[in-house]
């Protein structure tokens, strides 16, 4: 089924909707929940986790993981593929998102850091030396108003 379009039945979005609020739930729970079998619910996820529509993961939150910085950057590339200097960059444990965009920077970064004091390392020492990086714009996230991860509605 992999690599088919996949439309969610009724059961299956109520299988996530449950997940969402406890990926841990046992298909005993969730099958006593929703009126039907464990074997029932096993195979929806099974199918739904083969079909690549749905994955059941963990997410930390930022300052649990003494990330007490985030600093949104927007990078402008000279002299190489945008995408090869942001597969250089993903391959840095500060930065914790790398987009490629269109508009005013070639690529946007999101780098955590747990002190101040690490920023003019990493940018002097780290970002700088990657080679394309023509110039960064950067900025300090103040506050964090909406973080959702959950981005794909059903």
């Amino acid at each position: 089924m992999a690599g088919t379009e996949f439309e969610f039945s009724e059961l299956d979005v109520s299988i996530v909707e449950i997940l969402k609020k406890d990926g841990r739930i046992s298909n005993q729970k969730i099958a006593d929940e929703l009126g039907v079998t464990t074997s029932i619910i096993g195979t929806r996820i099974k199918r739904m986790e083969e079909a690549k529509a749905m994955k059941v993961v963990a997410v930390a939150d930022f300052a649990a993981l003494n990330y007490n910085y985030l600093f949104p950057i927007g990078i402008d590339v000279k002299g190489r593929m945008a995408k090869d200097v942001a597969s250089d960059l993903a391959e840095l444990k500060e930065i914790i998102i790398v987009q490629l965009v269109v508009g005013k920077h070639d690529i946007e970064i999101l780098v955590a850091l747990s002190d101040m004091a690490e920023l003019g390392p990493f940018l002097m020492e780290k970002l700088s030396k990657i080679k394309g990086v023509r110039s960064l714009d950067a900025g300090f996230a103040a506050d964090i108003v909406k973080y959702d991860f959950d981005v794909a509605p059903i």
